[in-house]
Formats: structure tokens, sequence, C-alpha cells
């Protein structure tokens, strides 16, 4: 599509630009012999109509690139149009001008035109330069526009990509978990380990539900934490339980998919399962000032504690870092006997 016509707000100030240079026209027509009244009349429309011809300099500029065309075939390229532009305008100045010649004010500005004639050569093909120059101005503009948005495309699709990778990553080492605690179940504690089995069976038709979505409300998050915690509280029995603590704003905000998940199994893992009274598993949410900041804590044992290759709080970080690259941070440690991870991400709804 043509630079200038397929966006309303360039024809005018284009247009506009070659009245100055129909007023020049006229100044050189009345060094030739002409009144200003019949220089005037005979340049500006002149000038007008020029103005649409020049906007066909696109289709040559198209065809004879300056980054992929030698420079000889830009030259010749370009002059020819720049020829044939010009003769044409001529052919119509003479038109207009044996027009003006049926009134008496224009009676004899025809013996002047052979005068002209060079003139009006040599400013059509300057005039027709400019044009040229400017559509080369408007192909490289748009070229670099596009190259942009092709460079953000691909950063999108390699950012969808890698979210995907890490979205895959939750599953299995969920699945892990879930099934080593089943199995410890199965000996022991029989009707636990099928209650456990039907839970799991809910969460994943829950969780597969999410499909390729790559953010959900934080309220849904929650649920599908706490309902990953109440599968494994058919194991802990008492010794896990369960605090939530969320501002009625921050329900609505979007937050990555499943992104609570790996923090509460670690919670669960690392924290409640080495203790001999258990403790409570706590997910909090406040919302302040454009940001979003979620909590999950939990018990440890006294002294030192292993806690794993740390996958969980990794895939959490890369996760943010995709998403939300500097904006998006985690930040994990002790405070005492309780360990807190606490993510903070912009605070934003949903996308419709």
């Amino acid at each position: 599509m043509h630079p200038i016509l397929a966006f309303r707000g360039r024809l005018g100030p284009y247009l506009a630009a070659w009245v100055p240079l129909g007023g020049l026209l006229a100044g050189l027509l009345r060094i030739g012999g002409m009144t200003w009244e019949q220089a005037t009349v005979l340049a500006l429309p002149l000038a007008v109509v020029y103005a649409f011809m020049c906007l066909a300099a696109w289709y040559p500029c198209r065809s004879a690139p300056l980054r992929k065309a030698s420079f000889a075939k830009v030259v010749v390229t370009q002059l020819a149009a720049a020829g044939l532009s010009a003769m044409l305008w001529l052919f119509l100045a003479d038109t207009w001008l044996v027009f003006l010649e049926q009134f008496p004010e224009f009676a004899g500005v025809g013996e002047r035109f052979p005068r002209i004639v060079a003139v009006l050569l040599a400013v059509g093909v300057v005039l027709y330069a400019l044009a040229a120059a400017l559509h080369y101005l408007l192909i490289g503009f748009e070229e670099a526009r596009r190259a942009e948005r092709n460079t953000l495309e691909l950063e999108v699709l390699a950012r969808e990509a890698e979210l995907r990778a890490l979205r895959a990553q939750i599953d299995p080492h969920f699945l892990f978990n879930a099934l080593n605690a089943i199995s410890s179940l199965v000996a022991s504690d029989p009707a636990s380990a099928r209650t456990m089995c039907l839970e799991l069976g809910e969460f994943l038709r829950e969780s597969l539900r999410l499909g390729g979505v790559v953010t959900i409300p934080l309220a849904e998050e929650v649920r599908l934490a706490e309902r990953y915690l109440g599968i494994e509280r058919v194991r802990f029995g008492p010794r896990l339980r369960v605090e939530r603590d969320v501002d009625d704003g921050a329900g609505t905000c979007a937050v990555p998919a499943l992104v609570l998940q790996p923090l509460v199994e670690n919670a669960v893992r690392h924290g409640i399962a080495q203790l001999v009274d258990g403790g409570v598993v706590r997910i909090a949410a406040r919302c302040s000032g454009g940001r979003l900041s979620l909590m999950v804590e939990n018990p440890v044992c006294a002294g030192p504690t292993t806690r794993g290759a740390g996958l969980g709080l990794d895939n959490v970080r890369k996760r943010l870092a995709a998403l939300y690259g500097q904006d998006g941070s985690v930040n994990a440690g002790l405070a005492g006997a309780t360990f807190r991870v606490e993510l903070t991400v912009p605070a934003s709804p949903l996308p419709a």
C-alpha cells in the first residue's frame, strides 16, 4: 500500500507542502513575462496536479530500492521516471494554457510558453527528485517499523516457547512428588492412598483445564494451591495446616498459571514433612501501589536444612523473568524458624 495514501493524516501535509512550491513556480513564470495573476492561475493548478503525479514515484522507488538495487539501476530508473513525469507535466501545462487563452485576461499567454518550456522541464525534474527522495525516506521508515515489529513478534514467540517449556517442567516435578507420596501410603494406609489418588485426579483435571493459558486470576491460582495442599493433607493429617490471607483487590490480579504450585510443594516437602508436629503453610497476597506481592511461608527444622536442587524456585524465577523482565522478582530466605518466599509482580488485571 502507498505509504502516503494508506494513512489519512499524511496526504494533507503532503499537499500543503506543494503550495509554497506552486508559489515559487509562479515566481519563475512571472520572471518569464507573465503577470502575477496569469502566473498564479497557471502555476497553482499545475503544482497540485504534479503533486498527485509525483505520488507515482513510489513505484520506481519500490522497483529500485536503495539497499538492494545497484547505483546504476537506481539512477537510470529515476532519471527515466523523472523525464517521463516532466514531459507529461509539460503536456498538461500546454493543455491548460490552451484552455486559459479562451479568456481575455490570458490572451497571448501561449506565445510566451516556448520561453518557459525549459524552466518547466527543469522544475519538473527537480520536483520529481524531491518526491522520490521523500518516498525513499518513507519506504525506509516503513521497513524499519516492519523490522521492529518482526523483532518484537520473534521475541514474543521466543518468550511463549520459554514459558511453555517452563510450564511443562512443573508437571513431571509435581507428579513425581505426588506419586511418591501416594506410594508411601499404599502399604500403611490404603484408604488414604485411594482418597489421595481421587484428589490428585481432580487436581490434574482442573490444572489441565487451563491448557495453554499463561495467566489466571490470583484467586483461582490460590484455589489450585489449596487443592494441592488438600491432597497432601490426606497424607499428613493434622500435621499440615493451611492459612490464607489474600486481599479482596488482589484476587482479580493476573498471575502466571501454577506459579504457586512449586512453592507449596517445597513448603510441604522441605518444611512440614521434616517436622514431627508439622506446621502451618501460609499463603498471603497484598496489592499496593500497582504491585502485587505473593508470599508463601512454612516452618523449618532448627539448624542447617537441605532444600534440594532448587528446581521449583529456579522455575518460578525464570517464568517471572520471561513474563515481566525486571518488573518481576523472587526473594526467598529464612526468617528465624520460618522459610519465606515472596514474589512481586505488576498488579495488572487479567487480559480480556
